[in-house]
């Protein structure tokens, strides 16, 4: 993993520049006197932990020619030295999300993030042992990232521990901004297992019943389609269970999915 070093005049060269040739460098120019660094720091301290990269910070107050030298005009001043070349990054203080968006366009990807991937095809292959031994050993590091625990709960859903599931997710909160929704978008998968173990007595359960099934097999435009035409023949069903079911879905592909905005607004036309 990286490493965090102050940067000075002295050793700029060799920390940032030659450096930059074994692994990419963020460069943190700040300022004691600066609230908006303080509120970073913790944040790139935190990326630094499961990505490979040198946090290299400049105090521009101790160094004004190296903040002159890069055109800081404020702080915080976030660049990125990659293959020799000082690239712009961002000022002001970002989301660890859009951090993350930030370091892949270096090639940067966490080491939580291979090992979910290597999770991923080890499920593919149905080898449910393995990727349960790859979520232990991710745990024992990160034992309370929110991206695991979501990628742990849709283990546990595939396996049909939908009580373990449903309590691992109450540890996500609603000031988790960037994984609270995602959370509420899984909880709703929970709902969808227990739908499609359904089965149904008559016409109206085993159609809703078809639409679980279609969402839990990410068939999500068949299943929007089919609780689309539940909600305009019967929407009182299991208390307006149809347009409920859709939000669900609309929460799980996220608002710019283009599913979510054709059948949002089929939803509307069909409602009103």
């Amino acid at each position: 993993m990286g490493y965090a070093v102050v940067v000075d005049p002295s050793n700029f060269q060799q920390e940032v520049i030659e450096n930059s040739y074994k692994k990419p460098v963020v460069i943190d120019f700040s300022a004691t006197w600066c609230g908006p660094c303080k509120l970073l720091k913790p944040i790139l301290e935190k990326l630094l932990q499961e990505y490979d990269f040198i946090l290299a910070t400049i105090d521009i107050d101790a160094h004004p020619n190296l903040a002159q030298q890069y055109n800081v005009e404020g702080v915080p001043d976030v660049k990125i030295a990659f293959q020799g070349k000082i690239n712009q990054g961002f000022v002001g203080v970002l989301s660890e999300a859009e951090i993350k968006d930030l370091l892949k366009q270096f090639n940067l990807t966490s080491e939580l993030e291979q090992k979910i991937a290597e999770m991923h095809q080890t499920m593919a292959e149905k080898n449910v042992p393995k990727a349960k031994e790859i979520l232990d050993e991710l745990f024992a590091k990160y034992p309370e990232h929110p991206q695991l625990i979501l990628e742990t709960v849709n283990f546990l859903i595939r396996l049909n521990r939908l009580e373990d599931a449903d309590k691992m997710l109450s540890t996500i909160g609603a000031d988790q901004k960037e994984y609270y929704p995602k959370a509420q978008g899984i909880k709703s998968l929970i709902e969808f297992k227990k739908m499609a173990s359904i089965e149904g007595q008559n016409d109206l359960e085993q159609q809703f019943s078809q639409g679980a099934k279609y969402t839990l097999g990410e068939e999500y435009e068949e299943a929007l389609k089919l609780f689309l035409n539940l909600v305009e023949s019967n929407r009182e069903y299991k208390n307006d269970g149809a347009r409920k079911a859709m939000i669900s879905i609309f929460k799980l592909l996220g608002n710019t999915h283009p599913l979510t905005k054709k059948y949002q607004q089929e939803l509307t036309m069909t409602l009103y």
